[in-house]
């Protein structure tokens, strides 16, 4: 099992970044999607989740209505669309793969990619 995640660069407040999930080696339609994000000095958290078999999301109160997570299912792959980006934004933005659905918690979660940093100047 493989998930890449990439899309992260560098950007203003305000501005706009869209992330990218690629999934390999699992099969897409049984499994959540999380997107996590992990700033310096502080603890790795949720930011979204989705089940791809029925589109169902979650979204963390700091970023519902500015992030749109969303899933292209013949190309296993998750995308995380993040717009009005905020300095604490900033960190490095994880995809996660679990069978337990929108799990909130790092600790269910069986597959994680290599991470994303996003970084957003004021």
């Amino acid at each position: 099992v493989q998930l890449q995640a990439s899309g992260g660069g560098l950007v203003q407040a305000g501005g706009s970044l869209r992330l990218s999930c690629a999934t390999s080696g699992l099969s897409f339609d049984d499994y959540a999607i999380g997107w996590f994000r992990q700033a310096p000095g502080k603890e790795r958290e949720v930011v979204s989740c989705i089940m791809p078999s029925d589109g169902t999301t979650y979204y963390s109160d700091s970023v519902k209505g500015r992030f749109t997570v969303s899933s292209n299912n013949a190309k296993n792959t998750v995308y995380l669309q993040m717009n009005s980006l905020k300095p604490e934004d900033m960190a490095v933005y994880y995809c996660a793969a679990t069978l337990y659905g929108l799990v909130t918690s790092t600790l269910g979660y069986d597959y994680w990619g290599q991470g994303t940093k996003v970084t957003v100047s004021s």
